[in-house]
């Protein structure tokens, strides 16, 4: 067996014998890697912890654009997750044009995703994780679900997250935290949870009433011999972040305190190791990693990063395992004393036509689908355009949606949620239900028209700039700027609160935008209540519709000084 290293290297080489990336077909990149190469791990120990989060309902292999920005400020800035294009390639000594630098980053992302095709589908996931189970033993080895699993589809949204349950439960994880699965509301989670046959773990969340714990907070396990518990921690933000009303008797927080007082709880009770499963977020946990002592592992979700292997903040591994099923994170633990003495890491990309996708779960897949299968696959346009959300600002299916919202809600100005989650679309795509909803799944989707001053305007990009980029991480709620349209701003990161966003003018007269002026505002997933107008999946249907093809213009809303 090829070692990693031999691998991405013979990709490389092939790769230079057949040409350019833009001319290497489809075949050959198949026959420069086989799942036997993606399998191939440096097995240690006793212990194998296997990670996946923020899938966001999808269950059918896809593309998804890596970030082209991805700043970290004060410790966090320069240092992985934080690199993005040839820098991460760089740091991570990954050759350009191989299979992992197109997982991995976004350089010639068009012409890799013509070449190595999607990644993801749960049903290949499912065919790694039995591999390693039968490699490993059952005895040995811990699945567990980062959260941000029920919610981002179209079926999920029909199915009110039933789907995912369903089909997580043949994967069989151990334990998960949550997320977005709290925007289904206390009722339907409640409800999920009982059918469950796997503990949905949380000690940061407790009852505002009797200030009592919510969730069971830790899970133990006996693998390989070794006494495992696992600790949960749900989304911190998760009534600020998403709306109040969804959770109203539920308080959260990252609880530095509660988390170490549960690891201690565990380790009077007999763990050798510690695991937090969290929710947090990367920053959030590399922080949470020197101020709680006793984890081992940390296995991280929210932000969607995705690394190649394990960093070692003091004794504490931590792994962020990427987002949309494109991952299968592995850590290998041999364990003496009591004591992590030696460990493995890796992050695997789910390269779809390379793995040979479970029959169970490929089956039961399909049957889940069926009754919606034709409504996703109706096409309602098509793209000439990159379609892609993530970065840390506007995306070119941001630009879509916020053009539609000015165009449908006839608005001067829109505003998009800065979500990492949605998938992309190559240039020829047809644009399909199934793409529009991974874009817009959500259980508060109103399209909103109201007036908003210049002033509330920066004040609103100013307190979503310090979440993402407060030089705490605890301050920091982990997802990326909202998007705008109709106007232009310009960002500096590094500033103190208040003063990042400057130059704010409209994009059609290049006019400032005045402070006391009242301007008209379309936007979409107000975590207000009673929200009124049309929800933003059927609002884009129709202008998708009556557009038929997407050329959108080169945009520049945003301009980043001071990095």
């Amino acid at each position: 067996m090829l070692s990693r290293r031999e691998f991405m290297q013979m990709a490389a080489v092939t790769a230079g014998i057949y040409g350019t990336t833009a001319n290497w077909n489809r075949a050959a990149a198949q026959q420069a890697m086989t799942q036997e190469d993606l399998l191939k791990f440096d097995s240690k120990g006793q212990v194998t912890l296997l990670h996946v989060t923020d899938m966001h309902a999808q269950l059918k292999p896809l593309y998804f654009r890596p970030p082209s920005e991805n700043y970290g400020v004060g410790a966090f800035e320069g240092r992985p997750p934080h690199l993005v294009g040839e820098d991460f390639l760089a740091h991570f000594d990954i050759a350009p044009g191989t299979p992992f630098a197109y997982a991995h980053t976004m350089v010639d992302y068009a012409n890799l995703a013509q070449t190595y095709g999607r990644l993801g589908g749960l049903d290949r996931t499912a065919t790694l994780v039995k591999s390693i189970r039968a490699d490993r033993g059952d005895d040995k080895v811990l699945l567990l679900d980062g959260g941000d699993t029920w919610q981002g589809s179209y079926t999920s949204l029909k199915t009110n997250g039933q789907d995912m349950v369903d089909a997580m439960a043949m994967l069989k994880p151990d334990a998960m935290v949550g997320h977005w699965e709290f925007t289904f509301g206390v009722d339907r989670v409640n409800e999920i949870i009982e059918s469950m046959n796997y503990p949905f773990l949380g000690g940061n969340v407790f009852d505002t009433e009797w200030e009592e714990p919510v969730f069971k907070s830790t899970a133990f396990f006996e693998k390989g011999g070794v006494k495992v518990a696992v600790i949960g921690q749900h989304f911190p933000y998760t009534p600020i972040a998403n709306p109040r009303y969804m959770v109203p008797q539920w308080s959260f927080g990252i609880r530095p305190e509660t988390v170490q007082k549960n690891v201690n709880a565990a380790r009077d009770a007999g763990a050798q190791i510690v695991v937090l499963l969290s929710h947090n977020g990367f920053d959030v946990d590399q922080k949470l990693a020197t101020v709680v002592t006793g984890i081992d592992v940390i296995l991280t979700g929210h932000t969607h990063d995705a690394v190649p292997q394990a960093l070692k903040i003091n004794k504490t591994l931590l792994l962020s395992s990427g987002s949309h099923g494109k991952y299968l994170g592995r850590i290998d633990l041999d364990v003496k004393g009591g004591e992590v003495v030696d460990y493995s890491s890796t992050l695997i990309p789910v390269f779809s036509d390379v793995i040979t996708p479970d029959p169970e779960m490929s089956a039961h897949i399909d049957a889940l689908r069926a009754p919606y299968e034709v409504e996703c696959n109706r096409v309602i346009g098509s793209t000439s355009a990159l379609l892609y959300r993530r970065g840390n600002f506007n995306g070119t299916w941001d630009d879509l949606i916020c053009q539609g919202i000015i165009e449908e809600r006839d608005v001067e100005i829109s505003l998009s949620p800065g979500f990492r989650w949605g998938t992309t679309l190559l240039p020829g795509q047809d644009i399909t239900i199934d793409d529009l909803y991974t874009q817009t799944s959500m259980s508060y989707p109103n399209v909103y028209r109201t007036e908003m001053t210049g002033a509330q305007i920066k004040t609103i990009l100013e307190d979503v700039c310090d979440n993402l980029f407060n030089i705490d991480p605890f301050y920091q709620q982990g997802g990326d700027m909202v998007r705008v349209g109709g106007m232009n701003y310009t960002c500096a990161p590094k500033a103190s609160m208040g003063n990042r966003i400057s130059d704010l003018t409209m994009t059609k007269t290049g006019e400032r935008l005045d402070a006391d002026r009242k301007y008209v505002v379309g936007g979409w997933a107000s975590v207000n209540e009673n929200v009124e107008g049309p929800a933003i999946y059927d609002l884009m249907e129709g202008y998708i519709s009556r557009k038929k093809s997407i050329d959108l213009p080169a945009q520049q809303a945003v301009k980043v000084i001071g990095l």
